[in-house]
């Protein structure tokens, strides 16, 4: 691989017009098919073969009518105090809002809340139902501004307003000032590494065309594969991150080569040989990590997944071939003034060891110090992911001041904690002998519980084959009593069956989220298996090692773990919550851990296969294992806690969207590549290498015979190029000798 991809790297150089302007034309193109395709659709929470999933499109299917997939808003008004909805005043109140709300565009109804039971026991407080035809994502302004029009003039005389519902979030624009952010401090931290604004802009560059041409793309196939605007954010986000690494990988080491001697033709040829190699195995990692997702089974999940896989594919090629080219342009402009100035081969020469070298030596000195250190340190980071509660997010997970929030209060108060989460139950009667029969039996069956503060009449459809029942539980949402009680309902359908011969099933937002928490949970170590596995077997490629891999494996559990104890702390627990912009600590998203999971193992591999692959050519090369280590991190240490500093830069600037899940991402991320790079990788990699001398490069004969030689580390390339002599210095040490 490494020859393949020198002369990759040497063809780029030379035609570095031509392959600027294929790129330049690719960006273009798509971009032009982004622009004129339809808007994206909204995210979708389908979940294949769950029984909330199941219930749900029987509902679209026998209740069209109902209007299954419309946008909904529920307006709450409240007397003054010391009154009743149910006074001569609040009647009229009401009657007004209700005629105000019906008026509304795109509104499909308005339940009267005395026509619809949907007043207080108390008499204090009533709420309108306004159903829309089209879903929230459609939803015109004009409709917006009408429901708040409406609101607004009835909130006078005293009386209290809120209204909760999708119709009422706004569409978040999501994307923009964290791209800036990132984009800003990467700047900043290249400019620092290379002394040069034409080196420190050429990774910018190419992560800018590489991420536009992978947006773009996702845009333009956005409603044909039903890519929704989240997918492209989270694609965004990794893509850039990435693209910048491999760039910077390839720049710093077509530096080095130069500061060696070589030409630039040259320079960069073995730049995309040798860093390259890594660029291409890392950027694999990645990909396997993020189409993995797609064994989940939830379409949300594979499709985040795939899209962001795309975009770091994109980022490969373009780092294998733009960024040569964009070398070629700039000539001696890659490198900083000082080098310019100094004689060929004898650039960043310094008597003073690098602060990666020095770092080495010292973990070399106190290995056991180091890890155990380090492995403590993580582990207690990472406590709090055992009390970890999950779910999605609702209105009762809104900023306080919201009047989602209010509105989920005021329901909460009026008319019980279980009424913000209410299940449906359907009843399929197609089967049955009497409908109303079975509708009742299955009414009465669930009152048995003793379970549910109520239980609604059966509502059938106009065929008459299908029933919907209501059951608020005694609990909110989020409790786990009220998942009993689901589970509870569940297990009656087996009886129901026989008994009446109806099908029942269980839905509603609450169903749906237990269901979506469960099926995560199943799908977890199937996940693992498939990521860790096929990563596994990569790394065995790259590094011609058992242990190495296992030990990058075991450290990237050590650093999601800490990762997922940070989030939980922050933005469960609250703690630094005003300092995270956390407006209301509540539940981990449920995909929250398993697409951490699958970025972060995919990211932590980069790091892995950057600088272990320059360990491991030393080694190869002829260097004694402690020597191969201080080599690892003088040449490699540096570029990678610039890499790593640009990546948790462009993660943070997500922390700033409205977006809670986008917020959350970005924070989960950015504090695993810190935890990662600068724990893992730089203290706890060095000290398990240290320890285990020569042992880490083992590998049994009849593995070595199996597994095909890629040359990543580029000893056929440096065959080929005849300058295979070693210092004397360097000569390995014996495979019995220790570190």
């Amino acid at each position: 691989m490494a020859t393949f991809l020198y002369r990759l790297g040497r063809r780029a150089f030379r035609r570095r017009g031509l392959v600027a302007l294929l790129w330049v034309a690719i960006l273009v193109g798509a971009g032009v098919a982004a622009s004129t395709a339809p808007a994206p659709p909204e995210d979708s929470f389908s979940m294949p073969g769950t029984e909330s999933q199941k219930a749900f499109d029987l509902l679209d299917e026998r209740f069209p009518a109902a209007g299954a997939e419309g946008a909904t808003a529920r307006v709450v008004i409240r007397a003054p105090e010391g009154g009743k909805i149910s006074d001569p005043a609040g009647r009229t109140k009401v009657e007004e809002l209700v005629t105000a709300l019906g008026n509304g565009p795109q509104v499909a109804s308005v339940a009267d809340p005395f026509k619809a039971d949907a007043v207080s026991k108390d008499g204090t407080t009533a709420y309108a139902s306004v159903t829309y035809k089209v879903n929230s994502m459609e939803l015109t302004d004009q409709a917006r501004d009408a429901l708040t029009a409406a609101t607004d003039d009835a909130r006078s005389d005293g009386f209290t307003v809120e209204t909760g519902g999708d119709a009422v979030m706004a569409e978040q624009e999501v994307g923009g000032t964290a791209e800036l952010i990132g984009i800003g401090v990467a700047a900043i931290v290249l400019l620092l590494t290379f002394g040069s604004l034409v080196a420190a802009g050429m990774p910018l560059l190419s992560a800018i065309i590489g991420v536009g041409i992978g947006i773009s793309g996702i845009a333009a196939l956005g409603s044909t594969l039903e890519l929704s605007a989240t997918t492209s954010t989270l694609a965004m986000m990794i893509g850039l991150a990435v693209a910048i690494d491999y760039a910077l990988f390839i720049v710093s080491r077509y530096r080095a080569e130069i500061a060696e001697g070589r030409d630039h033709e040259e320079a960069a040829g073995r730049a995309v040989g040798t860093a390259g190699s890594a660029v291409v195995f890392a950027g694999l990692t990645v990909i396997v990590a993020l189409a993995g997702l797609a064994v989940v089974n939830i379409p949300i999940l594979t499709k985040m997944g795939l899209a962001a896989a795309a975009t770091v594919g994109i980022a490969v090629l373009i780092a294998l071939t733009l960024t040569p080219a964009l070398l070629g342009f700039a000539g001696k402009k890659a490198l900083s003034r000082k080098d310019r100035k100094a004689p060929t081969g004898q650039r960043e020469a310094s008597a003073k060891p690098k602060l990666g070298t020095r770092w080495a030596r010292f973990v070399l000195r106190r290995p056991m110090t180091v890890l155990l250190t380090a492995v403590l340190g993580l582990g207690v980071v990472a406590v709090p992911a055992a009390s970890m509660e999950l779910g999605l997010p609702d209105e009762g997970s809104s900023a306080p001041d919201t009047t989602q929030r209010k509105a989920y209060d005021m329901l909460s108060e009026s008319f019980g904690a279980g009424f913000n989460g209410p299940l449906m139950v359907t009843v399929d009667t197609r089967g049955a002998d009497d409908a109303k029969t079975a509708a009742d039996t299955v009414g009465k069956e669930i009152t048995g519980l003793g379970e549910a503060a109520a239980v609604t009449p059966a509502n059938f459809n106009e065929a008459g084959d299908t029933a919907v029942l209501t059951v608020v539980p005694k609990t909110g949402p989020s409790e786990a009593a009220t998942e009993s009680l689901v589970k509870d309902i569940r297990a009656l359908s087996g009886d129901i069956k026989a008994e009446t011969g109806a099908t029942m099933l269980v839905t509603g937002a609450t169903a749906m989220t237990i269901d979506f928490s469960q099926t995560l949970d199943d799908a977890l170590i199937p996940y693992l298996a498939l990521v860790v596995g096929l990563a596994f077997l990569l790394l065995m490629l790259v590094f011609r090692s058992v242990l190495v891999p296992l030990k990058a494996a075991l450290g990237f559990l050590l650093s999601v773990t800490a990762a997922l104890g940070a989030v939980v702390a922050v933005f469960q627990w609250g703690w630094l919550a005003d300092v995270f912009g956390v407006d209301q600590p509540g539940p981990i998203m449920s995909m929250m851990p398993i697409f951490m999971i699958g970025v972060v193992f995919g990211l932590a591999m980069d790091y892995e296969v950057f600088l272990v692959t320059r360990m491991r050519e030393a080694y190869v090369h002829g260097s004694s294992a402690a020597d191969s280590v201080t080599t690892g991190f003088t040449h490699g240490g540096r570029v990678v806690a610039a890499a790593a500093i640009i990546m948790i830069s462009v993660f943070s600037g997500f922390i700033m969207e409205n977006d809670d899940m986008i917020k959350m991402m970005g924070f989960g991320l950015a504090i695993a590549v810190l935890f990662d790079a600068f724990v893992v990788r730089m203290a706890i990699v060095p000290a398990v290498l240290a320890l285990l001398g020569t042992k880490a490069w083992w590998l049994p004969k009849w593995l070595d015979r199996l597994l095909p030689n890629v040359d990543v580390e580029g000893e056929k390339l440096h065959k080929e190029l005849d300058d295979t002599t070693v210092p004397a210095e360097h000569t390995r040490e014996p495979d019995t000798a220790g570190v």
